[in-house]
């Protein structure tokens, strides 16, 4: 996206919303800290508000995003940098034990996404990890597109075929996992957002969980 399509995609789909700290502090300790080592390196592509990485423990935290914004949300500790995620260059090989996105790999173009990916594996140490929660085509498929900057389609099937294709084994893959936006009423609490990650039918989940590790 160009800088003018990214300071209106904030200023309109992406808007400030204080629950993304409630959620994503819960989804930090009860589902995502148990793949990041907190003496390890965990680094978020297309960390916008930095929601994930000010959240997560990690003894080096490492936020990347286009939108410059991204250095005035990241919290005391985390490095920012303006660039984009699929440009890791500033990352030496095997120095990173966690890659992290949220809602970003659908905004890239196939080829950018399989650039995104060699550029993962390169900066992942053996054994490390690619976590990614997206929306999932194929139970969101009436909402997917309402998102402008949607620009590729992936389901869970689709996206689990094609990191394993580009040198990941998929460790765990949830077709269903969280709604496909906050834009709702509904109330955000702790207690409910653990009640909701522990039920076996999630009503309203368009958000996959993939954890796919590096061959």
């Amino acid at each position: 996206m160009d800088d003018g399509v990214v300071e209106g995609y904030f200023a309109t789909r992406f808007t400030f919303d204080s629950r993304r700290t409630v959620l994503w502090s819960t989804l930090c300790s009860r589902v995502f800290q148990q793949y990041v080592p907190s003496q390890g390196s965990v680094v978020e592509l297309g960390a916008a508000r930095c929601d994930f990485i000010n959240n997560i423990n990690a003894l080096r935290r490492i936020a990347v995003d286009v939108w410059p914004g991204v250095t005035e949300h990241a919290a005391a500790g985390v490095e920012a940098h303006v660039r984009s995620g699929t440009d890791l260059g500033f990352l030496d090989a095997r120095s990173v034990d966690v890659v992290f996105a949220s809602n970003f790999v659908e905004h890239l173009q196939v080829d950018e996404v399989r650039t995104m990916l060699k550029e993962v594996h390169r900066v992942l140490r053996a054994g490390g990890r690619l976590i990614l929660v997206q929306p999932n085509y194929r139970t969101s498929y009436k909402r997917y597109f309402d998102d402008y900057t949607h620009v590729s389609v992936w389901s869970d099937i689709s996206l689990r075929d094609f990191l394993s294709a580009e040198g990941f084994s998929v460790e765990r893959l949830e077709p269903r996992f969280l709604p496909l936006t906050m834009k709702s009423r509904l109330p955000v609490h702790p207690f409910l957002i653990r009640v909701y990650l522990a039920f076996p039918f999630k009503p309203l989940a368009g958000q996959m969980l993939v954890v796919a590790r590096r061959d």
